[in-house]
């Protein structure tokens, strides 16, 4: 029944205003739509949900359950008065070219029978290519149509025509599909009143007025699945096809990584091509990147052109920062990070993050970092390069840097107090970097940006900023060494040697010669290893830097050590030694200590050794240095092999606790190796296999596959005869 108090523009009650006209509106669906199955189970729990509040519920105010929490997003009561709720049922997000307008549309086509009154639907052109946004005005317009108002009825203002729009629809059971929104006010006069109605916007902007509002359940919709992005081209060119070029296939699916228009585009060139290799495609995309994606035909289906449209949506100011974490370095950024990128205050940052994000340009995941997908990213990268000015970018990009190397330079310190460090050069101005108040910090620090160093240390070397490059790996040193990340660790060393070798401080290229040694000797590459730690005590020497001279002698015994060269090990920890002692240098006179009872050990000599590992490990304690853990382990060992098991096991468990403590992850695994044997040793098999299952995994994850292959072989064999007390490992 039509109101007269919300009709303007000369509606009168006796006189219908249309003829009952059931309106059919929405497209047709994809033919190869796949996948989605957990978005289309969401949207039927979402009406579900409502459906027991409808035009029957009236009397209790309109208010109707929510369905659950989906992707995070809290579902919100709509507060609409006690004449009803509009149920909005959903807001669906995501970027351009994700598929929400095929989604919404399978959704919807496969569940008319819920909508018995008809389907209404507009494409309203938010961020068309081609087309200029929907009006409002014109939108209404075209229900009103669609509806069957005479024309010489409608009022001729908006306000009047929503409210006709409302009276007609209200108490009807309707969908009502508003795709491609580009606002909240362009969405706000088509909602229907009454709570019997079903609503599904598509935008790829985060409406969050729609959600606060008017109760809207907001849906993310990311990309497809590896999965459903294979069954997406199986279901366009065949399993035969796909099947003849697995290889061109798979390089396919990690550059698109599950964009579904990315991936319409390639499987319907390749479709109306059948004689076309897809390896051919594959080159376009080398060479050409999201280029390759580009369709002047038809706009709407060419990805450049519908990122162009989102591009245009932002203001200059978001646009360019839009362009900056499209260059910057690595997959993810942190806030931090993208202020120094941008040279905004942080809470400016996060306020253009957030309306990148709401423009699905951006994702944030559960650590709060922000990424983009490799497509967007391209985009931005190119539009980078040619709407910034000159000089932006780099300058940009000096900025993230420096905030990469002063945090780690920070985060290095706190690891590692008691360590003489290199410090960098003073930060570019507007760079910000990261507070690193303590050890659990800085190891946290280090993990989350542990690939974004890499790639900053990368694009400096490409830059030639020369001395960055090598303090990356000086200050990354510590880290990879506590948690095992060996090849990381070799190969910001092998850059760190290329750009000190420009650098006019002969200290700046002993010291990379020491690191990629060894670097080289922990992944167990003996002759690499002591070739760059024999160059880099050559040049210690020639500079009479006494200094370096026993930093290198106590990593050669370490690399001789582990070519079984036990004597040769032993002459270099104990030149080590005494050159420390000379210099005054107690904690690198502990760590050498330690060394030489380690040798003096394998020599043999138990008791003497005995005595160094324990004078190691109380010089190690009164200077707080944090190396006690491998004085314990040593001097578990030494117990162990002289028949005292129950006190290797206490030695070892301390080392744990410190290693552990220390977020020593390296360190940890090898210790459990050895903490192993004392227990096979006491008959304490369960023990024995639960530290040492512990210890694979450990190899495992740190790639150290020969360490690995090897427990698997002592837990193979615990138990056996023979086979429960076997040696431990050289440390």
């Amino acid at each position: 029944m039509v109101q007269a108090a919300a009709v303007h523009g000369g509606v009168h009650l006796h006189q219908p205003v249309w003829d009952e006209i059931v309106p059919r509106q929405l497209p047709a669906t994809a033919p190869w739509f796949t996948g989605r199955a957990d978005v289309l189970a969401a949207l039927d729990r979402i009406v579900e949900g409502s459906a027991s509040v409808g035009i029957d519920d009236a009397s209790d105010g309109g208010r109707h359950a929510s369905s659950g929490l989906m992707h995070g997003i809290p579902p919100v009561v709509s507060a609409e008065d006690s004449r009803g709720a509009t149920v909005v049922i959903s807001a669906i997000g995501g970027a351009g070219g994700a598929g929400k307008t095929w989604l919404a549309l399978r959704w919807a086509n496969q569940r008319l029978d819920r909508f018995p009154d008809g389907q209404l639907f507009v494409d309203l052109h938010g961020f068309s290519p081609t087309s200029p946004p929907t009006t409002p005005e014109a939108a209404v317009r075209g229900f009103l149509d669609a509806l069957g108002v005479d024309p010489s009825r409608i009022p001729p203002d908006l306000e009047g025509q929503a409210a006709l729009y409302r009276s007609l629809v209200v108490n009807k059971r309707m969908l009502i599909v508003l795709d491609n929104a580009a606002s909240v006010e362009q969405v706000t006069p088509l909602l229907p009143g009454g709570a019997s109605c079903t609503v599904l916007v598509t935008s790829r902007k985060t409406l969050n007025g729609l959600i606060t509002r008017h109760g809207a359940r907001h849906v993310s919709l990311g990309m497809l699945t590896d999965g459903e992005a294979r069954e997406l081209l199986e279901s366009r060119l065949g399993a035969a096809r796909l099947a003849s070029e697995p290889q061109a296939v798979a390089e396919l699916l990690k550059w698109c990584r599950g964009f579904p228009l990315a991936l319409g585009i390639l499987a319907g060139r390749a479709h109306a091509h059948p004689a076309l290799p897809l390896v051919a495609l594959t080159g376009e995309l080398r060479e050409l990147g999201v280029e390759a994606l580009d369709n002047d035909d038809d706009p709407a289906v060419s990805l450049p052109a519908v990122l162009a449209a989102s591009y245009r949506a932002l203001t200059a100011a978001q646009q360019q920062v839009f362009s900056l974490v499209g260059v910057a370095p690595g997959p993810d950024i942190g806030l931090l990070a993208a202020a120094s990128l941008t040279g905004l205050p942080p809470v400016r940052a996060q306020r253009v993050l957030r309306t990148l994000q709401e423009a699905s340009l951006l994702t944030q995941d559960g650590r709060g970092r922000y990424t983009m997908h490799d497509l967007i990213r391209a985009y931005a990268t190119t539009v980078a390069h040619r709407d910034l000015p000159t000089g932006v970018c780099e300058m940009a990009l000096r900025r993230v840097v420096d905030f990469y190397l002063h945090t780690a330079h920070a985060a290095h310190r706190v690891l590692t107090s008691h360590v003489a460090l290199v410090q960098p050069d003073p930060p570019t101005p507007g760079t910000r970097p990261h507070p690193v108040p303590d050890v659990s910090e800085a190891l946290a620090w280090f993990d989350g940006e542990r690939v974004n160093l890499l790639t900053a240390q990368r694009a400096a070397a490409t830059r030639q900023w020369h001395r960055i490059v090598w303090q990356f790996a000086w200050a990354s040193e510590v880290f990879h060494l506590r948690r095992g990340h060996l090849h990381d660790r070799l190969a910001m060393s092998e850059a760190a040697v290329d750009a000190a070798a420009h650098l006019p401080d002969p200290t700046a290229r002993i010291r990379a010669q020491r690191l990629l040694g060894n670097a080289h000797a922990r992944l167990r590459r003996n002759e690499e290893a002591t070739r760059h730690l024999h160059e880099a005590l050559i040049l210690a020497e020639q500079q009479d830097d006494l200094v370096e001279q026993a930093h290198t002698h106590r990593l050669l015994a370490s690399a001789w050590g582990q070519r079984k060269e036990d004597q040769r090990a032993l002459e270099h920890a104990t030149r080590a030694l005494a050159l420390y002692r000379a210099l005054g240098r107690p904690v690198g006179e502990a760590s050498t200590l330690n060394l030489v009872g380690w040798y003096t050990a394998h020599l043999g000599d138990y008791e003497i050794a005995r005595t160094y590992c324990q004078e190691s490990l109380n010089l190690h304690r009164r200077h707080q240095s944090g190396g006690e853990g491998a004085s314990l382990d040593s001097l578990g060992w030494i117990d162990h092999h002289t028949g005292h098991h129950a006190r290797a096991v206490g030695h070892y468990r301390q080392a744990l606790a410190v290693r552990r403590e220390l977020g020593d992850i390296y360190g940890v695994a090898d210790t459990l190796d050895r903490l192993g044997h004392p227990h096979a040793a006491l008959g304490h098999y369960d023990q024995a296999r639960a530290v040492w299952r512990k210890a694979l995994r450990l190899y495992q994850e740190q790639g150290r596959d020969n360490d690995a292959e090897r427990m698997q072989r002592q837990l193979d064999a615990l138990g056996r005869p023979g086979g429960g007390g076997s040696t431990g490992a050289v440390s």
